[in-house]
């Protein structure tokens, strides 16, 4: 088990489920969040609370944050009482936040000036395998820094993917959140031109299971679509900064875009229409209102599952390697 203590700041979805998942293993966890009620929870199961993120620095090895916004992230950092006022040479600095990549390198600048180490871990796989411990990681940063903290890492995530330099994680993180999304507004047309065709909603559930066009979305969020909850503990607002933060990206980088200019467009009418908090995956509204219908199923459940056992993380190395490594292809 590592024995490095460790300051974890943002107890939100994400956030509180790797923390719990620090606590499960037994490490030495100081918390802070805005929330006094969810820092309460952590303190009731073993952790310490702190008034500050200052606070918080100056008892941690390893401070991690994971936050909502860029500019939160910023705020938590640079404050009077934030991280960097008691920061201290040696310590290690996690961001754990999607957030932009040229943000996370000019805080690391910061980080790194005080004698400190940074590194970019956005995390992807849900909410749901955030909890078991078997969400994937990006870490994005030295490979000094990236082996110091591995052990951390193995508890946080199952498959974790040393990136290359600082910010290529969120940058790959923005990315992959993107694609998340492009299937889940391309499945809300296939699901509900199903359900207007008259077809039996579990039999295409598993029609499109079984075939090429099966994706990681479907198999989640599809089941909880499908159930009526929509329940994935990630609202429209943040998809919107998520596929704007990739965007940008393209966008700084002369790439014309077509679909992510669409799907901004459409979750920012599903934002207009039932607000910023409303749940992603009933973006479907907006087509079963325009088509009189109720897209359901029977059986699925209301909140994903992860069935996967917990196991130690491990580091997946990218194609080409694993297979000069192994032999094979990657795990």
């Amino acid at each position: 088990m590592d024995n490095s203590k460790i300051g974890f700041i943002g107890l939100g979805n994400v956030g509180g489920k790797l923390a719990g998942s620090l606590l499960r293993h037994g490490l030495d966890l100081t918390v802070r969040d805005l929330n006094a009620e969810l820092e309460a929870g952590f303190v009731r199961r073993g952790a310490r609370r702190a008034a500050s993120p200052a606070e918080l620095a100056r008892s941690a090895d390893i401070v991690i944050t994971c936050l909502p916004s860029p500019a939160a992230s910023a705020a938590v950092l640079e404050a009077p009482d934030g991280i960097l006022s008691a920061l201290r040479p040696g310590q290690v600095w996690l961001e754990m936040s999607t957030t932009d990549a040229a943000e996370i390198t000019r805080l690391a600048a910061l980080v790194e000036a005080r004698g400190g180490l940074a590194m970019d871990c956005p995390v992807s796989g849900g909410c749901h395998r955030a909890e078991t411990g078997n969400i994937s990681i990006f870490a994005g940063g030295s490979r000094a820094a990236f082996d110091r903290v591995l052990p951390v890492l193995q508890i946080l995530g199952r498959r974790i993917l040393h990136t290359g330099a600082l910010g290529s994680a969120s940058k790959l993180k923005v990315v992959t959140n993107y694609l998340c999304t492009v299937h889940l507004a391309a499945l809300a047309e296939a699901l509900t031109v199903c359900k207007v065709a008259g077809l039996d909603m579990n039999t295409a559930y598993e029609a499109i299971r079984i075939s090429s066009g099966n994706s990681f979305v479907h198999e989640t969020e599809s089941q909880v679509i499908l159930n009526g909850s929509r329940d994935i503990s990630f609202t429209m607002d943040l998809v919107i900064k998520d596929v704007g933060l990739f965007d940008a990206l393209a966008q700084s980088l002369d790439v014309p875009l077509e679909l992510s200019p669409l799907i901004l467009n459409i979750f920012k009418d599903g934002q207009r229409r039932y607000g910023p908090r409303e749940l992603s995956p009933n973006i479907i509204r907006r087509l079963e209102e325009a088509c009189g219908v109720k897209v359901l199923g029977e059986g699925f459940p209301a909140l994903m599952v992860d069935d996967e056992p917990e196991a130690p993380g491990y580091e997946v190395l990218p194609h080409a390697r694993a297979q000069r490594a192994g032999g094979g292809s990657p795990a």
